[in-house]
């Protein structure tokens, strides 16, 4: 669960096992490439999740030298979304779920689903999938530096109250 110091994200499919894994390792990767892991909390989940991630998406992204062979797909808890800062879904709705209701930021991908597509396909799918996450990240750096800028500022002015108040 998200806390007051981290930026959860949700990347949702239906069954959590192409667009929504390739995503999330993506998201994964970027976090530590930023130096953001422990300001933010990746997830990924499925409406109807398969029995295992999709051989061809295992591939695609062994290309790109990312590993998610030992990845399953997970149920969508929407009590867990009220956490989240942004929820993204990659082609399905999550019909149980406003994000309005909780001020969540959703984000509707609308990509193709690479289940039984040919490798190319899955290749373009992988690498749009990249491109939306980098620039996602892009704009979570932003977020995290405000509340970064936040956090300080709030222990500025707690550290001058107490020296204030200290005789």
């Amino acid at each position: 669960m998200a806390t007051k110091e981290t930026l959860r994200v949700d990347f949702l499919c239906v069954e959590n096992a192409g667009r929504s894994q390739m995503a999330a390792a993506f998201a994964e990767r970027e976090a530590s490439e930023r130096g953001l892991e422990d300001v933010v909390e990746v997830h990924s989940a499925g409406t109807r999740p398969a029995d295992e991630v999709h051989e061809s998406v295992v591939e695609a992204m062994d290309e790109v030298g990312i590993d998610i062979s030992d990845r399953e797909p997970k149920w969508v808890v929407v009590e867990d979304l009220e956490h989240s800062h942004f929820v993204i879904t990659m082609g399905c709705t999550i019909n149980e779920f406003h994000p309005s209701t909780y001020g969540v930021e959703h984000r509707e991908w609308g990509l193709r689903d690479p289940e039984g597509e040919d490798f190319e396909t899955v290749r373009e799918i992988r690498d749009e999938l990249e491109r939306r996450v980098t620039e996602l990240f892009d704009e979570i750096e932003d977020v995290a530096r405000d509340l970064e800028t936040k956090r300080s500022l709030s222990e500025r002015v707690t550290e001058t109250i107490k020296n204030a108040l200290s005789f």
